[in-house]
């Protein structure tokens, strides 16, 4: 089996053991020997660091990009659109249940009536999608609150704003 190289192997010398020269000589420079940084050509203009300017799930806008994991979409002319699915859960609270089994054994029927009490919790998903001609992109946000929803609400807006300037 033969190893692959970009260039073929070069031999070093051992580097020399520690204390291994006679007092006051000079020791060689650093090993292997350190070349000096080379020079961007002229006219070289290094790239800037790409500015987000926000982020939505894993859209994130670039101007003048939209980039998804799907591809890249223009931003100029991007249209955005938010729709929100919330649930509504409701069950049996943990400790009203609980509650009713130690006190089925003291006040058997009343203890019933723990069982009644129920503990809703919202929950859902937001779907931001971004559409620019033929191309599009959906981003599900899973949200607990309201705040987020706003949150996320806003951020679509900022995007918007960018999208026709």
């Amino acid at each position: 089996m033969t190893a692959q190289f970009s260039a073929p192997p070069v031999h070093f010398s051992p580097p020399p053991a520690p204390f291994s020269a006679p007092p006051g000589a000079i020791r060689p420079g650093p090993y292997p020997p350190v070349s000096a940084p080379a020079l961007p050509p002229a006219g070289y203009h290094p790239a800037r660091p790409e500015v987000v300017a926000v982020q939505i799930a894993e859209i994130v806008v670039t101007p003048p990009v939209i980039r998804t994991p799907a591809g890249v979409l223009p931003l100029a002319g991007a249209s955005w659109h938010v729709a929100d699915y919330w649930q509504k859960e409701e069950k049996i609270a943990t400790w009203a249940l609980v509650c009713a089994i130690v006190g089925f054994f003291c006040l058997t029927f009343f203890s019933l009536f723990f069982l009644l009490i129920k503990e809703t919790r919202h929950h859902g998903t937001v779907q931001v999608t971004v559409v620019n001609g033929a191309h599009q992109y959906v981003a599900r946000i899973p949200v607990v609150d309201q705040g987020q929803v706003q949150h996320i609400n806003n951020q679509v807006n900022y995007a918007r704003s960018l999208s026709t300037s």
